[in-house]
């Protein structure tokens, strides 16, 4: 087996990514000191980024795999260098030549994806089946608001209800909206980011064409993850449209004095910031300040927070390949939130609550701390 890329082609897409900034790299090291894989294992991305500038990527080295885009690097980068473009590039490159020795699962995902339009393996026609008994109607030209759920909370039982609660205060806050079910696809952000550019199009465009069939103009969505490739890669295919995370969206309605609460909650909650939220669009003081206007609600911050918060783990399509006990941020940031006394650890993404919830479960800290979105706190008390 070839350990490494065929040098030219590997350069050339490795440079691509770069987007003349590549060659700014000067080996410093920061970027392994910033990764949060080294609070527990080894991990150096500054090697993987030497090996870069030469136009080499090793096709046996698992650390390809391991990042999960957090962007810690990028924002301590004193030079500027876009090394999760760079790392995203080097899965390009691997797929290419070593398709079979990438994870597993992340195969089984990518299949799932091409197919049926989700990483999960579910039947398309249940795209919309987290609506239940809620009466949501279907977005038509004459719909205001498209709200796109996302993947997690259209599939996983465990999250559906997430879907469930960002709705219902739509409903109940008087919103223009409506759902797309069944002809709506996933994203594609995280499949992009593992380094399947050709799935990543054929899932894009197919939103695209939807979208703007149906005349969708401004979209409210669940997940940080959808948010950032709608903003960021849509409009590069054909599609621009106003993105609102619904965290900005309740934010805006609280400003307005469009959205009261009716009960107090009377519990201590941790807050947590999302990478792809915070770190890759600023998105900090929105999820604070909805959650800072329910009364009796005390609102904490995790002991690293805002630029500085650690990732859940599930970034750049890790969400779908395993990550060894003793090895998960998100046990971290569960006993973190436990050791600060709080009975919510909250935050504003779907890959976040999945990992959350994971480790309470195995863990066995179930009864110690709920871990809620936020939007299902807000449907508590409105």
């Amino acid at each position: 087996m070839e350990a490494v890329a065929p040098f030219k082609e590997a350069e050339d897409a490795l440079k691509d990514a770069g987007s003349g900034e590549f060659d700014l790299c000067f080996q410093c090291g920061l970027c392994t000191v910033s990764c949060p894989w080294n609070i527990v294992r080894t991990f150096i991305p500054h090697k993987i980024m030497r090996q870069a500038q030469f136009g080499l990527v090793d096709l046996e080295d698992e650390g390809c795999w391991l990042c999960t885009t957090c962007n810690v690097c990028v924002s301590r980068c004193p030079r500027g260098v876009p090394i999760t473009d760079i790392m995203r590039a080097a899965r390009v490159i691997f797929l290419e030549y070593q398709y079979n020795m990438a994870p597993a699962s992340l195969r089984s995902a990518m299949g799932s994806l091409a197919s049926d339009g989700n990483p999960w393996g579910g039947k398309r026609e249940n795209r919309g089946a987290w609506v239940g008994d809620l009466d949501i109607k279907t977005f038509t030209r004459d719909t205001e608001l498209l709200y796109f759920p996302g993947c997690v909370p259209a599939y996983d039982p465990q999250l559906g209800s997430i879907a469930r609660a960002t709705a219902s205060i739509l409903k109940k806050t008087g919103a223009n909206f409506g759902i797309l079910g069944t002809t709506e696809s996933c994203c594609g952000e995280s499949v992009r980011k593992a380094g399947n550019e050709s799935l990543f199009e054929q899932l894009a465009k197919s939103n695209i064409d939807v979208f703007n069939t149906s005349g969708v103009t401004e979209i409210i969505v669940t997940s940080p993850h959808c948010y950032t490739t709608f903003t960021d890669d849509y409009p590069k295919l054909g599609g621009t449209y106003t993105v609102l995370h619904i965290s900005q969206y309740l934010a805006g309605l609280i400003d307005q004095g469009n959205l009261t609460f009716t009960r107090e909650l009377n519990k201590k909650v941790v807050y947590h910031d999302p990478c792809y939220l915070g770190r890759h669009n600023g998105i900090y003081d929105e999820p604070r300040r909805v959650l800072h206007s329910i009364p009796g609600l005390e609102v904490i911050d995790e002991i690293d927070s805002r630029e500085n918060s650690l990732c859940c783990g599930g970034g750049g399509g890790r969400i779908w390949m395993e990550t060894t006990k003793g090895e998960r941020f998100s046990d971290i940031l569960v006993e973190q939130a436990i050791d600060l006394g709080a009975d919510i650890l909250a935050t504003a993404c779907p890959y976040c609550i999945l990992n959350f919830k994971d480790s309470v479960l195995t863990m066995d800290k179930g009864d110690v701390l709920e871990i809620k979105d936020i939007t299902e706190i807000v449907q508590e008390v409105i």
